[in-house]
């Protein structure tokens, strides 16, 4: 079993940064991927970004690319969303997940969620 704990959401004003944390714990050797999705109520979840757990390659949605930078403290076993520039439309709560898929990360192969932390944007 792999338990994440995200923490460093908040509020913030539009232009601003914010970063999320997401500690892992447990059999981290058995994580293929490891990445954020955020949901707002009434609306899908929706992937954010990704990154290998081994390799360090990493993707990202659309809509946050040049935004938003994911990456790994190898020695902490954390991985962070340094997220720049936010806009109001980024406001979510923000699921850290993991997967042990050989596949790239998506909602249907999570494995593992954190409890999510909330990220709002004022205008």
């Amino acid at each position: 079993q792999v338990q994440l704990v995200e923490s460093g959401g908040g509020l913030v004003q539009a232009g601003g940064s914010l970063r999320l944390s997401c500690a892992a714990s447990g059999r981290t050797s058995s994580i293929s991927h490891v990445g954020w999705f955020r949901q707002v109520p009434g609306k899908e979840r929706d992937f954010v970004a990704a990154m290998a757990w081994n390799s360090g390659s990493s993707n990202y949605a659309e809509s946050v690319k040049g935004r938003f930078t994911i990456f790994r403290d190898n020695a902490k076993n954390t991985v962070a969303l340094q997220m720049n520039n936010l806009k109001p439309d980024d406001t979510a709560v923000y699921y850290c997940a993991a997967d042990r898929s050989a596949e790239p990360l998506r909602d249907a192969s999570v494995d593992y969620w954190g409890q999510g932390t909330q990220v709002t944007v004022s205008s």
